[in-house]
């Protein structure tokens, strides 16, 4: 125990003197100069540019060269007229020369219309990605947030248990000083020591709950956070305004995923389109030019013999055992695959944007109620130490009410980074989440660290702001 301790206070704060408090703008800076998946689906889409210009590629004109110098040594035998009868042919004349030949072609297509189909494709697919990669970078926007507020929602836990700590401490030492005037029961001294024990077992769990949320915040900007900003006081934490139903359509239409998803079906359908192809005929224009010097098998033909060629060159698939047809099934099968992830990623959606929406709403009418909670708690624990100072209450009545004030404390800090939270993802669901947004909650950190006062009437002021 002891030595996780130490980790987190170190993690907390290492590099003190010689680093600073990072904020939210400073998190997402690193994130995106760091996080290998949004770097991943930016490359993806030049990969989807060089495969839209391949496609594009194969219907312009194809131009081929070749040239051939070869050294030849030919030997005449005999006549080509002498009669079967004749001697054995004897070698009659022998030459050596080199040999040249040039060859150029251009072929140009006509009508092919699987490589329409297939550019048609490669254009859906790049956009796919294009949509891929708004929908990666939104997602790192949302992650970074989820992120930071829950390091500081860990940190407000520990600090508020360490709080609790020291106040059941103090109040352990003062029954003790009554035990021993024989003033309480050894009950309340072993009550006291019980929920001692209890706190600090929680203490180890928030710790290890901080580790982990740095951990997380680590993983996408690749460096551990120093001191991070905290959450101001005077916030106006607002319901979302609009109609649910009317979110659902602007989610709908502004969708990232839906909208790489609908390139992704309008691709298989080009594909489907390009494998039907393959029935009809293709025809390409070709124009050659070859000029030679020797000719079959390296005959010397004592000049250079220049030939042009235009020929329009028509090819009709007859029967390809089945191959062709199977490929159009296929791509068929692929695009009502496609289908049905769409209606998914619908479902998904609306969900997520339901969710998110209310979850947001419900937020803010949460932090409203917990700090009322709060005050009520507050004013329980007093009155409940001042009845135990006249012994009209019990020790275990303090405690409860004690118990009861730090966990309204923790309450109010999760609601208000929960409101956060679920804001930045109902925007990333709806697709409008911006740099923007970053900006507007950076705006609601400070510098200034706050931390758990040893005197818990001090903090009300804070954590009801």
């Amino acid at each position: 125990m002891k030595k996780l301790k130490l980790f987190v206070v170190f993690l907390a704060f290492a590099q003190v003197g010689t680093s600073y408090a990072e904020d939210l703008l400073t998190i997402y800076q690193q994130a995106l100069a760091a996080d290998p998946t949004a770097k991943a689906a930016e490359i993806k889409v030049e990969i989807g540019s060089a495969q839209k210009g391949q496609a594009l590629g194969q219907m312009l004109p194809q131009i081929n060269a070749a040239g051939t110098w070869s050294a030849n040594n030919q030997r005449v035998l005999g006549s080509p007229a002498a009669p079967p009868e004749a001697p054995a042919a004897i070698p009659t004349s022998t030459s050596n020369f080199h040999g040249t030949r040039y060859y150029l072609s251009l072929s140009q297509t006509l009508l092919d219309f699987g490589k329409f189909w297939n550019w048609r494709r490669a254009q859906e697919t790049e956009n796919q990605y294009m949509s891929e990669n708004i929908e990666a970078q939104h997602t790192l926007m949302f992650n970074v947030v989820e992120k930071y507020f829950d390091v500081l929602d860990a940190e407000d836990q520990l600090n508020l248990l360490q709080a609790e700590k020291e106040t059941t401490i103090r109040q352990l030492e003062q029954v003790k000083k009554q035990y021993a005037k024989q003033l309480v029961l050894i009950t309340d001294l072993y009550e006291v020591e019980a929920r001692l024990d209890k706190i600090k077992a929680d203490e180890i769990e928030a710790e290890t709950i901080l580790v982990t949320a740095r951990e997380s915040l680590k993983e996408l900007t690749n460096t551990s956070p120093v001191a991070l900003y905290k959450l101001c006081d005077e916030i106006e934490y607002k319901e979302l305004d609009g109609d649910l139903d009317d979110w659902i359509e602007v989610a709908k239409s502004e969708s990232p995923t839906l909208a790489a998803q609908s390139s992704a079906i309008a691709a298989a359908g080009n594909d489907v389109a390009a494998q039907k192809s393959k029935f009809m005929p293709v025809v390409d224009l070709q124009l050659n030019y070859y000029s030679s010097n020797t000719g079959f098998q390296g005959v010397n033909l004592g000049r250079n013999i220049e030939t042009q060629v235009a020929a329009i060159n028509v090819n009709m698939p007859l029967f390809t055992g089945g191959t062709t047809t199977n490929q159009m099934y296929e791509a068929q099968h692929k695009l009502t695959i496609s289908k049905y992830e769409n209606e998914t990623k619908i479902r998904a959606l609306i969900k997520e944007t339901r969710d998110a929406y209310l979850s947001s709403n419900a937020s803010v009418r949460r932090i409203s109620a917990t700090r009322k909670a709060l005050e009520s708690a507050i004013k329980s624990r007093q009155a409940m130490e001042s009845g135990f100072r006249y012994g009209v209450q019990t020790i275990f009545d303090v405690l409860n009410a004690q118990q009861g004030e730090f966990q309204a404390r923790r309450d109010l800090a999760k609601a208000k980074y929960s409101y956060i939270k679920n804001k930045m993802r109902f925007l990333r669901a709806i697709g409008l989440i911006s740099e923007d947004n970053i900006a507007e909650v950076n705006n609601w950190l400070q510098a200034a660290p706050k931390r758990a006062e040893k005197n818990p009437d001090k903090q009300v002021k804070g954590n009801a702001g």
